[in-house]
């Protein structure tokens, strides 16, 4: 089928792409001390408005785009609250401003911890 505008189609509608293809087997099981993160991140994507169907990231693949994700909002964040800490934000807005910045750091830290952990095995 051809589209009016933009030529033949590239893609299959049905089909993922490189951001969001997952493993077609299930979920491994995670160990122990990833499955402590999970909680966080099941949190953490719950208040992101994007809840896996599952309920939860220990029955559902985190897929690459939301791993590349989370890996730039840890960063950013850290740099942020470094940043804030050290003084270039004065006053009371730089405590809530790094505090903000590392609760957020934690929640992508987590969800990237579980990612992580879903592809080692």
């Amino acid at each position: 089928m051809r589209d009016a505008i933009l030529g033949p189609r590239a893609y299959h509608p049905l089909m993922a792409n490189r951001l969001t293809r997952v493993p077609d087997r299930p979920v491994p099981s995670l160990p122990g001390w990833v499955r402590v993160a999970v909680p966080v991140a099941d949190i953490f994507m719950l208040v992101m408005l994007s809840r896996p169907r599952s309920g939860s990231l220990s029955r559902t693949w985190v897929t690459p785009a939301t791993l590349q994700l989370c890996i730039a909002v840890v960063a950013m964040c850290l740099l942020g609250s470094g940043l804030a800490a050290s003084g270039v934000v004065r006053g009371g807005v730089a405590i809530g401003l790094v505090a903000g910045l590392l609760l957020l750091a934690v929640g992508a830290g987590a969800v990237l911890l579980v990612g992580v952990a879903q592809r080692r095995r």
